[in-house]
């Protein structure tokens, strides 16, 4: 069952997603920048600290976002 939390962070993706591809699509972010904020994202959260939860959700949103760069779907590689 899917709580308002992940429609959130579902939302919230999708939004993002949307604004690095309009941000590359007017030529104002580079590909190669776009990257290095997905890489700087995941870096935070596998370097975040805390609670065994804490890390572990960490560690699912860094594997989330390495997948977005591994896929190329916030970039549309030609």
């Amino acid at each position: 069952m899917s709580t308002a939390s992940e429609h959130a962070g579902e939302a919230a993706l999708s939004i993002c997603e949307a604004l690095l591809l309009a941000l590359k699509d007017r030529a104002l972010l580079p590909e190669h920048e776009i990257l290095g904020v997905l890489r700087d994202a995941a870096a935070t959260h596998e370097n975040a600290v805390g609670t065994e939860l804490e890390t572990e959700r960490h560690r699912a949103v860094a594997d989330l976002i390495n997948a977005i760069i591994a896929g190329g779907n916030s970039v549309r590689r030609l």
